[in-house]
């Protein structure tokens, strides 16, 4: 097999340690070596096992992503110029039954001379950073959503059916009705005057679902409640104000992404803090995709292909997609609404919402590519691909009716 790399190190890291193995490849007579060493995972260490790795004169470093140990290792590793890729340990198992850390530090050199792993993606700092920022900004987003659950159990608990009237518990209505409670008044129907705009038109509702037995225990758990909503509102709000500046260099980017059906500038800012916004990482569209997670695995056996659920991918991106696949499907007159119900049909609305996300994912990667602004090719676009088809299926639909279909064009008329 062909050495791509003679002289490469592959690299087992663990929380305390890592071992390095530095793979030499012979020639002529002199037979390949492997040298493997421990090292401790601190930054002096680190730095010493650099400088280590430039005295063999490694021209690949290869490490296998574990937990997020593996960080302190490629951000040193990385800087003097070190060829260090970082590969998924799914695609580099070791034989079975010889897994131990020296063996696995082997192995990972031994690919990595043959050029036998792929790189996987690993962004440059700035949007390393962003990417931090919008992570944060979702997990504390789920935290609140939970918190209002938890909320909404107790006022149920409490015989309080606010969240049958009202959408949103923690709206100012709700809020104002909440803290009322919570300081002691029970009459529902001076409760249900506390309500603004809209809400007023439904007092009558309010005054019903506001009777109830609000004990000083839910007055207490209630105000806990609320106070770890608004903690997490405040936080949510500061990551935003720091999204937004970290977002200075890819406003652009974002322009283009909010012209998608569905695309919100929440849903915008984390495919750009995901993907980095540049596409030329991702060869083509269908790399973007099945890196994302949207695409199906390949299953053939005995020249049959099979089924086969779709890869795991980037469970952000993912997450965003799904909030935007949901909000585009539900519009009219749009080309992914169309798709959907098409899919849907026949393959049922899980698949289907899928492969909205996968043609999402391939006009983001055509429009970051070439800078054009998304156009929507509109939801007539698979009757005008297969008239002929569409023809076809509104008269088979019409017979099975029982009626007789004659079908004449249409004439121009002046």
């Amino acid at each position: 097999m062909e050495v791509i790399h003679p002289r490469c190190a592959g690299i087992d890291v663990s929380k305390k340690d890592a071992k390095v193995c530095v793979r030499v490849q012979g020639r002529g007579t002199r037979p390949t070596t492997s040298t493997v060493t421990t090292w401790a995972s601190m930054t002096g260490q680190i730095l010493d096992l650099k400088e280590h790795l430039l005295n063999e004169r490694v021209t690949l470093v290869v490490m296998e992503a574990t937990s997020d140990y593996w960080r302190p290792f490629f951000y040193l590793l990385e800087d003097d110029g070190l060829e260090v890729i970082l590969v998924n340990a799914r695609d580099a198992r070791n034989v079975p039954g010889r897994k131990t850390d020296v063996s696995d530090a082997a192995w990972l050199a031994d690919l990595g001379a043959h050029g036998l792993v792929r790189a996987s993606f690993v962004p440059p700092p700035s949007i390393r950073e962003l990417r931090d920022l919008t992570r944060a900004s979702t997990v504390i987003t789920r935290e609140r959503t939970r918190e209002v659950q938890r909320l909404e159990k107790l006022l149920e608990d409490a015989c309080i059916k606010l969240s049958s009237v009202a959408s949103d518990i923690t709206g100012v209505s709700g809020r104002l009705m909440l803290q009322a409670l919570i300081d002691g008044h029970e009459d529902p129907a001076e409760l249900a005057e506390l309500a603004h705009g809209r809400m007023r038109a439904k007092i009558p509702d309010l005054t019903d679902a506001l009777t109830g037995r609000f004990l000083d225990h839910h007055r207490y758990m209630a105000a806990l409640y609320l106070h770890r909503i608004d903690a997490h509102t405040a936080d949510i709000n500061d990551l935003s104000a720091r999204i937004e500046a970290a977002m200075e260099p890819f406003r652009d980017a974002r322009e283009l992404l909010i012209s998608i059906p569905g695309f919100s500038t929440t849903v915008a800012e984390v495919f750009i803090a995901e993907t980095g916004a540049d596409m030329s990482v991702f060869p083509a569209p269908q790399q973007l995709a099945s890196w994302a997670g949207t695409s199906p695995g390949a299953s053939e056996s005995a020249g049959r292909v099979k089924s086969a659920k779709t890869r795991p991918g980037n469970r952000y991106l993912k997450g965003a997609l799904g909030i935007a696949a949901l909000s585009a499907v539900r519009s009219n007159g749009t080309y992914f609404s169309a798709k959907y119900r098409r899919i849907a049909s026949r393959r049922g609305p899980v698949k289907a919402l899928v492969a909205v996300e996968h043609a999402m994912l391939t006009a983001a990667w055509y429009m970051l590519t070439t800078g054009e602004l998304y156009r929507d090719p509109g939801a007539d676009y698979f009757t005008r691909r297969t008239p002929s088809r569409t023809k076809a299926h509104a008269i088979g639909q019409l017979e099975s009716l029982g009626y007789k279909v004659t079908i004449e064009p249409l004439t121009a008329t002046r």
